[in-house]
């Protein structure tokens, strides 16, 4: 994975969500996102998910490179797979249906196709028993599970997850990092946001940490967690990894 962001800038109202941040990776398997509650780190995953359209600056994931023209959005949207905080399932659509309908709609599967797809992503992360029950007759881990059985199901480019473990009990949180490690170390592309620090230094090959809007630095999480070089985020990680 390859990533190069020049002066992106997001404003929402009179908040600057992204304040002129850049950043580049010239290759990651895993690039994982950390810092303090309202940041940037949401906005930022947006962004590069193609969900937002930054005010200025460009954005280049994997060579494609993001504007607001609805067709190249459609398609940059289509490469890859997003994953909620809150899930984000049909709550009138069992879990097989979750699935299997934005293979059909947006992926332009057959049902047949698009139900062979479904069930074998839920095989995978051993849920295939779950697929005709409704969201709200599984637990959460298990809604997460299907959310990123969902997200992988057409075999995304990237996959972005958005504090993927903030709705979860600790419990459900080992749950989920565990099948987020095992899609990584399966091969996949993985650009997310976490409160972890722990699977964070554990999974990814770059953590950037983002504060006020901007990167306030990125390096491998061994250099990062062990010597990080910026005030911000020295100060950060000595409060959060004190206990």
């Amino acid at each position: 994975m390859k990533l190069d962001l020049r002066d992106v800038t997001k404003v929402f109202g009179t908040t600057r969500a992204l304040d002129e941040l850049s950043l580049q990776i010239p290759e990651a398997r895993v690039l994982v996102l950390i810092g303090p509650s309202g940041g940037g780190k949401s906005t930022l995953l947006r962004v590069l998910g193609g969900l937002e359209v930054p005010d200025q600056g460009s954005v280049t994931l994997n060579e494609h490179r993001l504007n607001a023209d609805p067709e190249s959005l459609q398609a940059y949207r289509r490469r890859n797979g997003f994953v909620f905080q809150q899930f984000n399932l049909f709550p009138h659509l069992n879990a097989r249906r979750n699935i299997t309908l934005p293979l059909e709609k947006v992926h332009g599967h057959s049902p047949e196709a698009a139900r062979a797809l479904a069930d074998q992503s839920l095989t995978r992360f051993g849920l295939l028993d779950h697929a005709t029950k409704l969201p709200s007759q599984l637990s959460g881990g298990q809604q997460q599970r299907v959310g990123i059985a969902r997200a992988i199901a057409f075999s995304p480019e990237v996959l972005f997850l958005d504090e993927p473990t903030s709705a979860l009990d600790p419990e459900m949180t080992a749950e989920v990092l565990e099948l987020i490690q095992e899609l990584a170390e399966a091969g996949q592309d993985i650009i997310l946001s976490t409160h972890e620090m722990g699977f964070a230094r554990a999974v990814a090959d770059q953590v950037a940490f983002v504060a006020s809007g901007q990167i306030a630095e990125s390096n491998p999480p061994q250099a990062l967690f062990n010597a990080p070089v910026s005030p911000v985020c020295q100060r950060f990680l000595s409060r959060v990894m004190r206990y």
